[in-house]
C-alpha cells in the first residue's frame, strides 16, 4: 500500500517512518514538511495512505484533508486530542495520538487496508432491493444481501460508500449515508456523526465525546450530540 507521510516536524516524521519500516506492508514514497509540498506527489503517484499531521504552518490537515482524491484514505497523526471529532467529518480512517505506539499503528494501518480491499469490489450497481419490518435486501459485491436490523452494529459512511458492520460481517455499497439512514428504523437507529450511524441496542457506553460498541469507538459530531443525548440517553437513565 502506497504511503506518504505529512508533517512538519522532522522527528515526528522519522517516528512514523521507522512505524511504517516495521508494519512490512507499506511502501513509503514520499515524507513531506507541509501539505503544499506533498501536492506534487500526489497528483503524480498512486498515494493510497496518507498519515497526516493536524496543526501545521498554512494549511492545516483537516482542511487538506477536504481535497485529498477520494480514492486515498487519510491516518491523522497528531498531539492534540480536541480535533478527533473534526478528523471523523473528513473520512478519516483513523486517528492517532504522539506518541504512537506501534500496536496502536498496525491497528490503524490494518483497517485502511482493509477498507481499501473492499472499496476495490465492484459496488457500481448497488442499492437497497426491498425494506420489510426487520431486515432489507442490499446489492454488494455483485450479491444481494440480507441484513437484519438487529444485527447491524453501526453503519459508516466512507468517501461514496457506506460500511455497514454487522456481528458477522461488513457490508460495503455504494450509497449516500443518508439515503440508508432514511431506510432504518428511527427508534432503533441515530447518526451520531456525519459519517456514523448507531443502532443503539448494541451501545456498551457513552461519554461525551465516544460511543463504544464492542471494540469499537465511534466518535459523537458537536451537532448530533445534543440530539443523540436527549433522546436515546438521558431518556433512559435509571433515576434513584
Amino acid at each position: 500500500m502506497n504511503c506518504i507521510i505529512i508533517d512538519d516536524e522532522p522527528l515526528a516524521r522519522e517516528a512514523i517512518e521507522m512505524l511504517i519500516n516495521q508494519t512490512g506492508n507499506l511502501n513509503l514514497i514520499g515524507s513531506f514538511n507541509s501539505p503544499e509540498t506533498a501536492t506534487k506527489c500526489i497528483e503524480s503517484n498512486e498515494v493510497e495512505l496518507i498519515f497526516l499531521d493536524i496543526q501545521m504552518p498554512g494549511i492545516n490537515g483537516i482542511e487538506f484533508a477536504r481535497t485529498v482524491p477520494k480514492e486515498t484514505f487519510v491516518i491523522f497523526t497528531t498531539a492534540f486530542s480536541e480535533f478527533a471529532t473534526d478528523s471523523y467529518e473528513v473520512d478519516a480512517i483513523d486517528y492517532l495520538i504522539k506518541p504512537i505506539k506501534l500496536e496502536r499503528f498496525q491497528k490503524a494501518v490494518d483497517k485502511a487496508q482493509t477498507y481499501s480491499k473492499l472499496l476495490k469490489a465492484d459496488y457500481a450497481d448497488n442499492s437497497i432491493e426491498q425494506v420489510a419490518d426487520d431486515f432489507f435486501f442490499v446489492k454488494a459485491d455483485r450479491r444481494i444481501f440480507k441484513v437484519y436490523f438487529n444485527n447491524i452494529l453501526f453503519i459508516q459512511g466512507l468517501k461514496d460508500y457506506v460500511v455497514m458492520h454487522t456481528d458477522s460481517q461488513k457490508v460495503v455499497t455504494a450509497m449516500n449515508i443518508k439515503t440508508i439512514h432514511d431506510q432504518l428504523p428511527k427508534d432503533a437507529f441515530v447518526r451520531v456523526s456525519k459519517s456514523y450511524i448507531i443502532n443503539v441496542k448494541h451501545i456498551g457506553s457513552v461519554d461525551n465525546n465516544t460511543v463504544y460498541i464492542g471494540t469499537n469507538e465511534i466518535p459523537i459530531g458537536n451537532i448530533y450530540r445534543d440530539f443523540f443525548f436527549n433522546e436515546f440517553v438521558l431518556k433512559k437513565i435509571v433515576s434513584r
